[in-house]
């Protein structure tokens, strides 16, 4: 007994001091003083963790005679579809199951057909995971008395945040009976908190390795970083300003009464009856932040007008009143369309495609912004791929203790505004390794899982044999994009459209 409390005891001991060693590093800019652009500017301290998705223990290859075929339809925006994907992969796992390519909604949310096929590189997909699942790119059909036929597929809507346990018994019954099935919808439908590191693991390999963009979008991307980063660096804003996103956060008042009339019944027609009071939200920082005020806190931290901005937005609702304010204030404002690289960009990067462009330069900026963060949507699985990607600096600004200094700064108690706001910006999280809270999505924070420490600290921590930082570099981006973004980073060692 007395053993077992001293084994107890040190495993507490130890995790206690990993606790204190990650909130020293989450803290690194806790102070007014220590919130210099030089820093923001740089990647976040590494405290020597990097990424790692390997396998750290045994993980047989896929046999060659599965239990059946999965398929799902993927719904959503594009990091909706990828989070999706990425479910769909460990599902396939779980069940020892032939994966057909996913199916991407495309069509009724983009209004166009891309799909997976004219979004990612489908041959490097299945070539990346051919250690993890079998894919196949369509179904096949059956050979029945020298004739073939269509293979049926037996549907099943999967629970919302379905157990790995589920996909084990349930869906895997059903597989095995029909020899086919068909999962749809198939968005949040599997569990964030796996319990089994090595299935965590595999997310990470699918969303930041195997889902590569067709050749002709990352090529488009690098053309923007690179026409961008010609002049400096640059930062990228995720500008959640739009019908969609303001009809479901239930923030009205700001607008004329026509917008209203739009926002009240856009509203009516896609989420859920609900009194919202714009007020109460606003104090609470239920609303996304405006254009001017994401150029107020920018210029409380220190950046001046030649600071160059890439905006990720689509249609900004109430137009370009909304958006004056803030190019006054950073004049040196472009999006991928305005970025001239090339010819036909506009056709280009209409619906999925664009916003494809959009979170590849998002990820590749020496600073990302979000104004409004939820459930799976774009900015909170980017700033996932950015902690994965080099510890990328990300400037988060927390709403519900924002609102009181702007709402103070309307009503004409605009002292201290910029101390306030730069208090407010050095208590937040700037992209460093960090504990996963409650509640956050294990694709806005894959660590620790997918990471690993050089020197480690615990055993568990060290990593493998396989780095899985050269691929990235190597695979994600191309072979030039990928050193370029080497050369750019300087610690890699050390409901709406998406909900």
């Amino acid at each position: 007994m007395t053993g077992r409390l001293s084994v107890s005891v040190l495993v507490i001991v130890a995790c206690i001091m990993c606790l204190l060693s990650t909130i020293s590093i989450y803290r690194a800019f806790n102070s007014v003083e220590d919130l210099d652009l030089d820093k923001l500017w740089q990647t976040a301290p590494s405290g020597g963790w990097k990424p790692s998705s390997a396998p750290r223990s045994n993980w047989p290859p896929p046999p060659e005679e599965t239990n059946g075929y999965v398929r799902v339809r993927c719904n959503g925006g594009l990091v909706q579809q990828r989070s999706a994907i990425c479910n769909a992969v460990v599902a396939a796992r779980i069940m020892n199951a032939t994966l057909v390519l996913p199916e991407l909604d495309t069509n009724a949310f983009w209004h166009d057909d891309s799909g997976f096929s004219g979004t990612y590189d489908v041959e490097h997909f299945i070539k990346s995971l051919r250690y993890d699942v079998k894919v196949v790119e369509r179904l096949p059909e059956i050979d029945s008395k020298g004739r073939t036929k269509k293979r049926k597929s037996y549907q099943i809507r999967p629970p919302r945040d379905a157990s790995p346990h589920w996909y084990a018994t349930e869906a895997l019954e059903k597989l095995k009976k029909h020899g086919s099935v068909y999962l749809t919808p198939f968005s949040h439908r599997l569990a964030e908190e796996l319990g089994d590191p090595e299935l965590q693991r595999l997310r990470c390999r699918v969303n930041y390795h195997a889902l590569k963009f067709k050749t002709h979008i990352m090529e488009l991307s690098n053309a923007i970083v690179n026409k961008l980063r010609a002049e400096g660096r640059f930062m990228a804003i995720h500008l959640r300003f739009e019908l969609d996103m303001l009809a479901f956060a239930g923030c009205f008042k700001i607008f004329s009464p026509e917008e209203q009339k739009i926002l009240v019944k856009y509203r009516k027609e896609n989420f859920a009856d609900k009194e919202l009071d714009h007020e109460a939200r606003r104090a609470m920082g239920k609303c996304p932040l405006t254009p001017e005020e994401v150029g107020l806190i920018l210029r409380a931290l220190g950046f001046d007008n030649n600071t160059r901005i890439f905006l990720a937005v689509g249609d900004l609702f109430g137009g370009y009143r909304f958006l004056k304010p803030m190019k006054d204030l950073f004049p040196r404002i472009d999006n991928h369309s305005s970025v001239s690289v090339m010819q036909g960009i506009d056709d280009t990067t209409k619906g999925l495609l664009g916003s494809a462009v959009d979170y590849m330069v998002c990820l590749l900026s020496d600073i990302f912004l979000p104004t409004y963060d939820g459930p799976s949507n774009f900015a909170n699985n980017l700033m996932g791929h950015r902690l994965y990607y080099g510890f990328r600096t990300i400037l988060r600004p927390d709403r519900k203790d924002l609102a009181p200094i702007f709402i103070d700064r309307e009503r004409g108690r605009a002292a201290y505004f910029e101390s306030r706001v730069r208090r407010v910006m050095a208590s937040t999280n700037v992209g460093g390794p960090r504990w996963r809270v409650p509640k956050e999505s294990f694709y806005t924070n894959p660590w620790p899982e997918c990471f690993c420490q050089t020197p480690a600290r615990y055993p568990a921590d060290a990593c493998p044999a396989d780095d899985a930082l050269e691929p990235l570099d190597d695979g994600l981006l191309g072979e030039n994009g990928g050193r370029a973004a080497a050369s750019n980073r300087t610690e890699v060692n050390s409901g709406p459209d998406d909900e």
